[in-house]
C-alpha cells in the first residue's frame, strides 16, 4: 500500500505537542542524571568528610568511601549537647507547625467562605506583613517579649512565629477553590462552623497542610537569627545555633559535618513522612492554576 502523507508525519501529543525522539530523551534523562549528581555531590561529600576524622583532607582521595570511621558522631553525640540541641529543635519546630497549620487553615477558612464586615480590608491588611523584612520587627518583638519574660523560654521562641501571613494566603487560596455546595449542606444538616471546619476542611487540605507544613518546619528547623536572641543559655539552644558555637571551640572539620549530617536527618525523614502528600499538593495546585 501506498502510505499517505498523514501517515508518515510525525505523532502528535494533545495540544499539538511533537513526541520527542527517542534520542531526545536519551539526551535529556543524561543531562537530568548530570544535575542530580551536582546536587547530590555536597551532601555526598559532607558525609565522606565526616567519617574521617583526624585525617589531613586531599583531594579527590579525601573523598573516596574507604578508611571510614564513626568517631567524629560519638564526639558530636558524647561530647557535646548535640542532643538537647536537637530536643529543642524538635520542639521549636514540630509545635511551631502544629500552631501555624493550625492558625492559618482556620484564618484561611474564614477569609475565604465566611462572609463579614472588613473581610478584605482585614486580609490584605494582614498580607501586607509579607512585605515587612523580618529584621525590621526584631528589636520591638525582642522588648515585648522580654518584659514578658519569654527570653530563655520555649514560649518565646515560638509565639513569634505563629502569625504566618504566607501560610494564611495559600490556605486562603486553597479553601478557595472547594465548593461552596459541601458547606452549604453542612449547614442544613446543623453542623456549626467548628464541626464543618474539622470533619471538611481539614481533611480535603491535607495535601496543602503537608506541603506547608514541610516548609514550615524547614524554615524553623534552619532557623538561626532568633534562637540566637531569644536562648541565653546553652541548655536553650537549637541545633543550628549550638553546631555554630562549634566554631568557637577547637573542633575538627569531621566533628563540624558530622554535626551538620545530624542537623540534616530530621528533615529527611520529615520530607519521607509527608511526600506522598506533597506530590498531591502540587499535583492538585497545578491542576486549579
Amino acid at each position: 500500500m501506498i502510505q499517505t502523507s498523514s501517515s508518515i508525519r510525525p505523532r502528535r501529543r494533545a495540544f499539538g505537542a511533537l513526541e520527542p525522539s527517542p534520542i531526545g530523551v536519551v539526551l535529556r534523562w543524561i543531562g537530568l542524571s548530570i544535575l542530580a549528581l551536582g546536587c547530590f555531590f555536597p551532601f555526598y561529600a559532607m558525609v565522606m568528610l565526616s567519617l574521617k576524622p583526624n585525617l589531613a583532607l586531599h583531594f579527590p582521595a579525601s573523598l573516596m568511601p574507604w578508611n571510614l570511621s564513626p568517631e567524629s558522631y560519638k564526639q558530636v553525640l558524647v561530647g557535646q549537647d548535640v542532643l538537647v540541641w536537637l530536643g529543642n529543635s524538635l520542639i521549636y519546630s514540630v509545635t511551631s507547625v502544629v500552631g501555624v497549620l493550625l492558625i492559618a487553615s482556620m484564618a484561611g477558612y474564614a477569609f475565604a467562605k465566611k462572609r463579614f464586615r472588613g473581610k478584605e480590608v482585614m486580609f490584605w491588611s494582614f498580607l501586607s506583613m509579607v512585605m515587612v523584612p523580618f529584621h525590621v520587627t526584631l528589636i520591638p518583638t525582642f522588648i515585648v517579649l522580654a518584659k514578658l519574660g519569654g527570653v530563655d523560654t520555649y514560649w518565646g521562641l515560638i509565639l513569634p512565629s505563629l502569625a504566618n501571613a504566607q501560610a494564611v494566603f495559600l490556605m486562603r487560596q486553597f479553601i478557595q477553590g472547594l465548593p461552596d455546595e459541601l458547606f452549604e449542606a453542612a449547614s442544613i444538616d446543623g453542623a456549626g462552623p467548628l464541626r464543618i471546619f474539622f470533619t471538611i476542611v481539614l481533611p480535603l487540605c491535607k495535601p496543602v497542610l503537608a506541603t506547608l507544613g514541610i516548609f514550615v518546619f524547614l524554615w524553623h528547623w534552619n532557623d538561626f537569627l532568633w534562637p540566637l536572641i531569644m536562648a541565653k543559655s546553652s541548655e536553650m539552644w537549637t541545633l543550628t545555633v549550638g553546631i555554630a558555637s562549634l566554631q568557637q571551640q577547637t573542633v575538627t572539620l569531621s566533628v563540624m559535618l558530622a554535626g551538620s549530617v545530624v542537623a540534616l536527618v530530621p528533615i529527611f525523614f520529615a520530607y519521607l513522612i509527608a511526600q506522598r502528600y506533597v506530590q498531591e499538593g502540587v499535583a492538585t495546585t497545578g491542576i486549579k492554576g
